[in-house]
This record gives C-alpha cells, sequence and structure tokens, in this order.
C-alpha cells in the first residue's frame, strides 16, 4: 500500500534511510520536511505493517524535485521503484506539476536505468554533488504533460 509518509512513521524511515544510503539523512531532517516545508510531499510503500520503501518531492512552481526514493535492499527488483516513482508523478500531476527533476549519482547504474525507463532524460552533471566521496550527480529530468 502506498501512502502518505507521517511523523510517526519515523523511526520505520531512519532504519531504512541507514539500510539505504551512505549519508542518510536525520530524523530531523525528515521532521523538518513533515512538518515544517510546506513545499515537501513524502510517500511509504507499506507491506505488512513495515515500511520497505519511500519517496519524496518538493513541489516548486510548476516543477516537482525528487529528494529521494529508497527501496529496502531486501525488496529490490521487484517493481517497487518503479511504482513508486509512478505515484509521485502521478500525484504531481494532480497538483498541476509540468516537469520533474532529480539527481542520482553516476554510479547507480540500476537508478539511472529506471529513471531512463520512465522517460527522464539525461540533462547535465553536479560536480562533487555528494559529499561522503566527491562523486558526481546526474540530473535528469521528465515532462509530465497534462
Amino acid at each position: 500500500m502506498i501512502r502518505n509518509m507521517t511523523v510517526e512513521d519515523l523511526d520505520q524511515v531512519m532504519s531504512l534511510e541507514l539500510a539505504c544510503f551512505s549519508v542518510p539523512w536525520t530524523r530531523e531532517s525528515f521532521e523538518n520536511e513533515l512538518t515544517k516545508n510546506m513545499l515537501a510531499k513524502y510517500i511509504v510503500i507499506e507491506e505488512e505493517g513495515e515500511i520497505i520503501g519511500y519517496g519524496g518531492v518538493w513541489y516548486i512552481m510548476d516543477e516537482g524535485h525528487i529528494t529521494n526514493v529508497a527501496i529496502h535492499p531486501e525488496h529490490r527488483k521487484k517493481g517497487l521503484g518503479k511504482l513508486l516513482v509512478e505515484k509521485m508523478k502521478h500525484n504531481a500531476r494532480i497538483q498541476g506539476i509540468k516537469h520533474m527533476t532529480l539527481e542520482v549519482r553516476v554510479s547507480n547504474v540500476a537508478a539511472i536505468t529506471l529513471y531512463s525507463r520512465m522517460g527522464f532524460e539525461k540533462a547535465g552533471i553536479r560536480p562533487k554533488y555528494y559529499t561522503d566521496n566527491n562523486e558526481d550527480a546526474l540530473i535528469m529530468w521528465v515532462e509530465l504533460g497534462d
């Protein structure tokens, strides 16, 4: 089931964050996103009471900026990442968003392949974007249409 993320989800979200990322966001960052950032919208994938994925997007004017996408390593390669991003794109269209963008590590071939299959196109590089290893980020965009 996909639903909106709540503050009550943060214990599980933080466990997922630690399992997925070398530089995880802090709990405080997520709390701010959920309670103070009026541009932010976060959703989770829940299976039998366990959060196995989440995604976030900021709505800025007519653009959506995907901030993060995470699927628990034990649940990858089941189409859940695609399901999550499709839901974020759907929700964005409802809000009048015309374009979406994201950054992804240039080494994350699986994610780049997924995003490309979902219509995202390579648009540029952010040099040394990731602070843990100075890896570049690939910038990708998709037009959502009407």
